[in-house]
């Protein structure tokens, strides 16, 4: 099941990106360059190093000139993590062309990228809630409601993988399709943004 391996990729490289807990560290994928496993590694790193860029950002003591510096750099690592999800989308596209749709074949509302992107972030809510649950230095009462959203977390980790292989197992048979959009973000595109193309020069 493409979930399964999904999920252990994502938790090895949650883990392996605590070993240096630097959001400027290279990842060492050790998955082969032209597999699944290594897309989706790289896709997990790119989440994981964005969620510590969010948490820096959050510093109410931080510099508001280096908050910004933070908040265009979020800007450009999630115009990164869509480009990876769309690649992803691209893998499947490729894996699946030889499909032919039946006639009552009905598209999905989501792509099976931005499913597992989903579950991506899902992997990262988990590790960090279980931090909580185990912090030593939290109250019961904290760690107490922490664990009750664990719970929730890991129940919506196991619907939503069960959700992925199915959709992945009926494009498989032709029950459903793909069709893929792209995001077309236009905040980061000087000629899509007003503020940015309205400037004075």
């Amino acid at each position: 099941m493409i979930s399964e391996i999904a999920n252990q990729i994502f938790n090895q490289a949650i883990t392996d990106y605590h070993q240096f807990d630097n959001i400027d560290q290279v990842a060492n994928n050790p998955h082969d360059k032209d597999s699944l496993a290594h897309l989706l590694y790289l896709k997990n790193w790119i989440d994981t190093a964005q969620w510590h860029m969010e948490d820096v950002v959050r510093n109410p003591s931080i510099d508001p000139v280096e908050g910004l510096a933070w908040k265009r750099r979020i800007d450009a690592q999630n115009q990164v993590r869509t480009d990876m999800v769309e690649f992803i989308d691209g893998y499947f596209l490729d894996l699946y062309k030889g499909v032919t749709p039946d006639a009552s074949a009905k598209v999905n509302t989501e792509s099976p990228a931005w499913a597992i992107d989903r579950l991506s972030i899902l992997a990262l809510k988990i590790y960090h809630m279980q931090e909580e649950v185990d912090r030593p230095t939290a109250t019961e009462e904290h760690r107490k409601q922490c664990q009750q959203k664990l719970t929730i977390l890991l129940a919506q980790r196991t619907d939503l993988s069960t959700s992925i292989d199915e959709l992945l197992a009926d494009i498989q048979a032709g029950k459903k399709y793909m069709k893929v959009y792209k995001q077309m973000k236009m905040y980061n595109d000087p000629s899509l943004n007003p503020v940015l193309y309205n400037k004075v020069k």
